[in-house]
This record gives C-alpha cells, structure tokens and sequence, in this order.
C-alpha cells in the first residue's frame, strides 16, 4: 500500500513539473468548477496521502463487480471461447442469478456550469503555456464529426490554420494545436500554445482573430478536404493494431448507443459538408472564453 501510493505520489510530481501537460488542468479546474470535471484524474498529493486501505479496499469492492466492467478483446478469437473464459473468471462474482446486465452508457444530464474570464498560474518557466477554450459539443452530438473536422483544419497538423499562421508565418510559437474533448453532458473545445512569455500577447491576439474569422466565414473546401484525409487516413492506420480495435470497441460500448463500423464512420466524416462545419464553427467559436496561462507572471496578470 505504502509503495503503490509512493509510486502515484511519483506519476503527481512528475506530471506537475510538465507546465505544458499541467496547463490542461489548471484550466479545467477553473472552466468546470469544484466539480468531477474541474477535478485532476490523478487526484493530489493531499487526496493520496489521505486515502486508507479501507477507503481503496471499499471502492474495489463498490466498482469492480460485474455490471460496472467490459471485457474487450481483439485479434484470432473465438467469441464464445473468450465469453466462457470470463463467465468462469467471474464466477463467484455473478451472485446467485449467475448473470449480470451491463449498465447503459451515460446520456445526457442537467447542463453542465462553466466559468469564463482568466486564471494564471505563477511560475518561473522558459516558456508561456496557454489554453484558450470554450464549451464544445456532447459525445452523442450528431453535428461530432463535424466538430472533429473544425478542429482539425484550425490545429490539428502542419497545414492547419493556426499552425500556418502562428508558427510559419509569425514564428510566435513552437506548438500551438487545437482539440477537443467531448463528455456525456458537455464538451470542451480548446486551443493550446506554447510561447516566450513576452509573445504571448501576441499569440493569444493572433488565435483569436483566427478563431473570429472561421466563425464568420467557415474554413475553405481545400481545408475539408485535408482535415478528412488527415481524420481518415489516421482511422485506417489505425485500425491495423488489435489494441486500437480493442480500444475502439471499449469506446463504443462505454459512450455510444450502438457499435459503428469503420466504414460507417468514413462515410460519416465524408457525408460532412462546409455548410455543417460553417455552421458549428459560428455556434461553437463564439462562444465566451475561458484563458489558462502558466508562466512568469503575476496571479492577477490580464492577457
């Protein structure tokens, strides 16, 4: 027990000396709020040391029973070799019934709050770590594919918006990429740059006219297309792996109301037009801001 919370203490610290990895949660805490979302994956030092053998040994005990786990497997299987190996692995864990039905994935709940404004985190490091974000859309959301090819034109690679326009044209910075994560009853959408902390300025101002500009006009035809061969080729690639397919199954069972195929998914990204990712653009972009920053400065620093 002792050395298992070490070695979590260990992964904390080590994860904390990453500004660029640490900005993330510094901007969910204050876009989400004291909230599950708001709150770090890996908890805190104080969180860590505070739990008990008792408190872990009561949450096993609560989560790892049958209708809270999913078994997925790929590769040369035989479906009903694999369902008999775990039937008999979690046995005396069935109860008397002897069956167990699988929860339903989550759906969609109350809205979730979120906070704008700026929050800044002093520390003395070579460079500016910035996200710049705002509310996106559910994982169910049908406009999803949409969304996912919005974010690949403005940062998802080398030819994307941003990259071009804030690193090759203006050298302002070394990375700079923009993502999203999508949750049962909200979404985030956001930007990430990494800086000098003197541009930094800059590099907020220059995201944000890209970001006004997209919403008004959308992305051109040359950008969907990139953005789906870049999505498309990825999902291709990476489907070769048993682990990916292990992980895309995982996926689907756990958030979605069916299992979609690859080629289902291709044709969802096809059937996506420049009028579907103008029109998520105009609604998403304009959206209030949130703005995480860690670097050199002082708390009440504005941007």
């Amino acid at each position: 027990m002792e050395t298992e919370r070490g070695v979590i203490l260990e992964e904390i610290a080590m994860y904390e000396d990453e500004p660029a990895d640490l900005v993330d949660d510094v901007f969910a805490e204050h876009f989400f709020g004291d909230t599950p979302l708001g709150r770090p994956i890996l908890g805190t030092t104080d969180t860590i040391k505070a739990l008990s053998r008792e408190r872990i040994a009561e949450q096993y005990r609560d989560a790892y029973v049958p209708s809270e786990l999913i078994v997925t497997a790929a590769g040369s299987l035989d479906h009903e070799s694999v369902v008999e190996q775990v039937r008999s692995m979690f046995a005396n864990r069935l109860g008397a019934a002897g069956d167990a039905r699988p929860s339903r994935p989550r759906g969609a709940g109350e809205p979730v709050r979120t906070f704008g404004g700026t929050v800044v985190q002093p520390r003395e490091t070579e460079q500016a770590h910035i996200i710049l974000g705002s509310e996106g859309l559910t994982r169910t959301d049908p406009r999803w594919h949409a969304l996912r090819l919005l974010s690949a034109a403005l940062g998802g690679g080398m030819s994307s918006r941003l990259f071009q326009e804030v690193r090759e044209k203006r050298g302002l910075a070394y990375a700079v990429h923009a993502y999203h994560t999508a949750y049962a009853d909200t979404g985030t959408f956001q930007i990430y740059a990494g800086c000098l902390p003197e541009k930094a300025d800059e590099v907020i101002g220059v995201c944000r006219d890209e970001l006004a500009k997209v919403a008004a006009s959308g992305i051109t035809p040359e950008e969907l297309t990139r953005a789906k061969g870049q999505i498309q080729g990825a999902m291709v690639l990476g489907s070769e792996g048993t682990n990916a397919r292990m992980g895309r199954l995982l996926a689907h069972e756990l958030t979605q109301p069916r299992h979609f195929s690859i080629d289902e998914d291709l044709a969802l990204f096809d059937a996506v037009t420049l009028d579907d990712v103008a029109g998520v653009a105009a609604e998403l972009l304009a959206r209030p801001r949130a703005l995480a920053v860690i670097g050199p400065y002082a708390a009440d620093r504005t941007f």
